[in-house]
């Protein structure tokens, strides 16, 4: 099967044009021996490669790209089958185009479009054009060089718990900081349900009747405002999830959630309700008016695992959280992942202009938090950061600036 593979990256140091002689010559032939063509362009400081061949052939040479040390922020921008080549007489052409005007640039990318099967309507065809012209770097961002930075542990100020605090032994919550890109510091808690022996919450569920499972969903929830006046949360902000059917189907939800914040001595303006997407919108037109009767008591709203499902830009049509937080399957990789690079800018944008809080969900390494960082999202959850824990609150650990350590960034769209 024909695979067709674009990526880009930067090269670390400065490379003379001899240099990059040698290394075309180089790429030439052990793309030649693996059957792949395409075309690579050079701008000063990033390459733009296009790799068509058999599929574990292209693949092989991709993740041998990801491995040299002389290429970083690798990025994948297009990953694709095709019937045909488009490069095929051309073997692997290189173009330098540092010294090209940009008005040049472009006209010699347009002459591709004479010189080989390459549609001006193709994506590849839009992506080379992109880059040779420059214009790809008006939507980049400015990713730091993780050499520069270390990580400081930032004990928080909440005390453990244990089962005890319970009024009831149905279940247990652990909680995970939600921490702010700007200061590095607790912005909210979520509570996560785990099962009464503190294992995971399918655990739980498992256990609870069908037909009851909105009654414990919503009646559950006064264990985690026990934990949380337990382990003192004060002024912080708590995040609890909940079915959109618990706040329908059950009597009077919305104040019983009310009375039961009070009754802990928390406030409501201190409670965010975390729904995800396709569970929101499967009972939207009930669900609205349980969103008036929350919004009216000061209860915030979060839209969960927002890119999840498919209802996402639909959900958020309809109504505007306070918080939405990007599913970590978006999240996972982005710093080497082109279309989800562009989507989640989309979606921070959008949010931006619309005045709701960004929250990257299921953040594990340094690479991921740098790119979101740069890209603007406004708070971080996940392991790289703080772990989940039962009946108390981890530390944060935090990525700062090394003393003395040059400011650098490399700029990835």
């Amino acid at each position: 099967m024909l695979s067709t593979l674009v990526y880009r990256s930067r090269l670390r140091g400065e490379i003379t044009t001899e240099q990059l002689a040698a290394l075309d010559r180089q790429a030439r032939a052990d793309n030649e021996a693996r059957g792949i063509t395409g075309i690579l362009l050079f701008d000063g400081s990033h390459c733009f490669q296009l790799l068509e061949g058999p599929e574990a052939m292209v693949q092989e040479v991709y993740r041998r790209v990801c491995a040299d040390l002389r290429h970083h922020h690798v990025v994948k921008l297009l990953d694709d089958y095709a019937p045909g080549r488009k490069f095929g007489q051309w073997g692997m052409k290189l173009f330098d185009v540092r010294a090209q005007p940009p008005e040049q640039a472009d006209a010699l990318v347009r002459r591709l479009v004479q010189d080989t099967a390459l549609p001006a309507a193709d994506r590849a065809f839009k992506l080379i054009r992109a880059f040779a012209s420059g214009r790809w770097r008006d939507h980049a961002v400015a990713v730091p060089d993780a050499a520069s930075w270390t990580f400081e542990r930032r004990p928080t100020p909440f005390r453990d718990a244990g089962p005890q605090v319970y009024s009831s032994t149905a279940c247990q919550f652990a909680l995970q900081p939600i921490v702010d890109a700007s200061t590095g510091q607790v912005s909210s808690l979520e509570a996560l349900i785990r099962s009464a022996s503190g294992g995971p919450p399918q655990e739980c569920f498992d256990r609870i009747p069908r037909d009851q499972l909105h009654r414990f969903d919503l009646e559950s929830k006064r264990q985690a405002f026990e934990l949380a006046a337990a382990v003192g949360i004060g002024a912080c902000r708590l995040s609890i999830n909940l079915l959109p059917a618990s706040l329908v189907d059950m009597p009077h939800a919305v104040d019983h959630l009310v009375e039961q914040i009070r009754a802990l001595g928390l406030a409501p303006q201190q409670v965010i309700v975390e729904i995800t997407e396709e569970e929101a919108l499967s009972h939207f037109g009930a669900f609205q008016a349980a969103i008036k009767r929350l919004r009216a008591a000061g209860i915030g709203l979060a839209i969960d695992d927002f890119g999840a499902g498919f209802a996402g830009l639909s959900l958020l049509s309809k109504f505007q959280p306070e918080k939405l937080k990007i599913d970590r399957m978006i999240v996972t990789g982005i710093h080497a992942d082109g279309p989800r690079q562009a989507i989640v800018k989309a979606v921070v944008e959008c949010c931006r202009s619309l005045g709701i809080t960004t929250v990257a969900e299921g953040v594990e390494t340094f690479d991921e938090w740098c790119w979101l960082r740069a890209a603007g999202v406004d708070l971080f959850q996940g392991f790289l950061v703080a772990k989940p824990r039962l009946n108390g609150v981890a530390d944060v650990v935090w990525p700062v600036p090394r003393r003395g350590a040059a400011a650098t960034a490399a700029l990835t769209p």
